[in-house]
């Protein structure tokens, strides 16, 4: 009989598939993103120091009121744009991008765009 596994369980083994890769230095920090059904993540991340230089979500302050009425597909663009804007506040140029195991589709897309726009070398 076929063994049926979760999809967050899935999606956490690609996420350690990906991340032994992906490693986040001080010249090139890791593009993290998180994605909930409401709310979209994103945090530049130095895993050598264990620190994050820039952060930016759907719940921030500076674009809650942005937000109202535009589907998620253009709230995670606001907030690629927001962490791309914060990270070269920081000096970050070049960043390692983590899907987090998601696939690179959608949010994870536009927010990917987004951040390129707006700076940030992938």
């Amino acid at each position: 009989m076929k063994k049926v596994v979760p999809r967050e369980v899935a999606r956490k083994r690609r996420h350690r598939r990906v991340r032994k890769r992906v490693v986040g230095t001080g010249r090139r920090p890791r593009f993290n993103v998180f994605r909930s059904l409401k709310h979209i993540y994103a945090q530049v991340i130095d895993d050598t120091k264990g620190h994050t230089l820039a952060a930016a979500s759907t719940l921030d302050p500076e674009l809650r009121d942005e937000l109202k009425g535009l589907s998620k597909t253009e709230q995670a663009k606001l907030v690629g744009r927001l962490v791309a804007k914060r990270a070269l506040e920081h000096g970050v140029k070049e960043v390692a991008f983590d899907r987090g195991g998601y696939k690179y589709h959608g949010r994870v897309k536009s927010l990917a765009e987004a951040a390129r726009e707006g700076g940030l070398e992938f």
